[in-house]
């Protein structure tokens, strides 16, 4: 039997990636193209300096959220997860369990696993921060350094335990942080040009909270937008703790923004910081090392995945949402945990280098 199940693991991982070379080379041509339109000083500083290059990319996709959060939140809450939802849930298993090599750490991936089923089964976020302890206990660290861990996860818990569903719609903002705490823990750094994108959200963040996005939104009318089967109404039940008034339509757009911020780093900045070489890799290689992380059938669940979203969302995208939301939740609970092991295992401990050691 164990011979068996070895031959089907091994079949699974030699099945190829989907065949994407053409279409990359496409982008890789219209990219040369936009570096020799900005000029060859002005390229060669963003593809030499990668702390120049991450700070400028981050800085202007961040801005464009706010942009676009602030006018058309709707149509970003309707087309984000359908476009950019499976790609963030694949960099998630990609930089929090494939190149940390958590997937050959057992007893780290019982841990997350338990916190993921625990929370599949109604226990919300307290599932994802039992999952979260569970990690902190078989975390390579010193006892006292998990003990202080515990203690905050389990304040965490009791207090998420009296918030009841307050606690949840707090966690569906907050593991928007998550990855942005994350990104900044990943390496150490030269400069503190990453900090430019982190103060960006956090002015953003504040700012739509105090109403900024009110005459934006009163220009463009994006509180609506029913060819997408949402509106503000609707998504105030489930992400504002007041379902009327300006407030409800603040914590919309507060979400919206946010979980644009989530995907830019996951799709964007971690690659950025994450890979070994300071200059940026081609479309075709940066596929190439992916593949070579998670394997090709992961890839071609992604894809097809990917694919039956955008075609369900021809005909219904709120429903689409609505099945991609429940499908992908656990990756939530997975950064808990993975956070967790950020912090009692050290400021890498989740990069390559640390995993190989």
């Amino acid at each position: 039997m164990e011979g068996r199940l070895h031959r089907l693991a091994g079949s699974v991982g030699a099945i190829p990636a989907p065949p994407l070379d053409a279409p990359l080379a496409g982008l890789d041509r219209l990219r040369r193209l936009g570096l020799r339109l900005l000029g060859p000083s002005l390229s060669r500083s963003l593809l030499v300096d990668r702390e120049r290059r991450v700070a400028v990319l981050g800085s202007t996709l961040i801005v464009a959220a706010f942009l676009l959060a602030s006018t058309w939140p709707v149509v970003l809450l309707a087309l984000g997860p359908l476009l950019w939802g499976i790609p963030h849930v694949l960099a998630d298993v990609r930089y929090l369990v494939a190149r940390p090599g958590l997937h050959r750490r057992p007893l780290a991936l019982a841990a997350i696993g338990a916190g993921v089923l625990a929370a599949g089964l109604g226990g919300g976020v307290r599932g994802g921060l039992f999952g979260a302890a569970l990690a902190l206990c078989v975390a390579r660290a010193s006892w006292p350094r998990r003990l202080v861990g515990l203690g905050v996860v389990g304040a965490l818990f009791a207090a998420a335990q009296r918030a009841g569903y307050a606690a949840d719609l707090a966690f569906a903002h907050l593991h928007n942080l998550v990855a942005v705490a994350i990104w900044w823990a990943w390496r150490p750094r030269r400069t503190r040009l990453h900090l430019a994108p982190i103060a960006l959200f956090a002015a953003g963040a504040a700012a739509l909270l105090l109403g900024a996005a009110g005459p934006l939104l009163a220009w463009s009318g994006g509180m609506e937008a029913p060819w997408t089967g949402l509106g503000m109404r609707q998504l105030a039940w489930t992400l504002s703790p007041t379902q009327a008034g300006p407030l409800a339509a603040r914590f919309v757009v507060l979400y919206a923004f946010a979980q644009a911020t989530h995907y830019i780093v996951w799709l964007r900045l971690m690659p950025e910081d994450d890979r070994p070489s300071k200059t940026p890799r081609s479309y075709r290689q940066s596929f190439r090392a992916l593949a070579a992380d998670v394997g090709g059938s992961i890839l071609w669940l992604s894809a097809l995945g990917a694919l039956g979203l955008i075609g369900w969302a021809s005909f219904g995208p709120a429903e689409a949402r609505d099945v991609y939301l429940r499908l992908a939740f656990f990756h939530g609970h997975l950064e808990l945990a993975a956070g967790a092991l950020l912090w009692a295992e050290g400021r890498r401990a989740l990069s390559p280098a640390r995993a190989s050691a």
